[in-house]
């Protein structure tokens, strides 16, 4: 029960921090929904990222051509 009343809390704080945010469309001011707050307040996904980037990498090599020796080593 303490700790629910605590993460309340919490997102009260972090909504008063951030402050309401104006839409791109309407131009209204609105109030951030928790998904949003999560979006702007905590870091990506660790595993995301490598993901990420290991996919980067292959589109990179990927676009070397199938004389270099990395190419064939993602291939195979």
């Amino acid at each position: 029960m303490r700790e629910e009343h605590t993460l309340r809390m919490f997102a009260k704080w972090v909504r008063k921090v951030f402050g309401p945010k104006k839409g791109e469309v309407t131009g209204e001011w609105k109030r951030l929904h928790n998904k949003e707050i999560y979006d702007l307040y905590f870091p990506p996904n660790v595993m995301w990222v490598i993901k990420s980037r290991r996919m980067r990498w292959a589109e990179h090599v990927a676009r070397m051509g199938s004389r270099i020796r990395v190419y064939r080593v993602l291939v195979r």
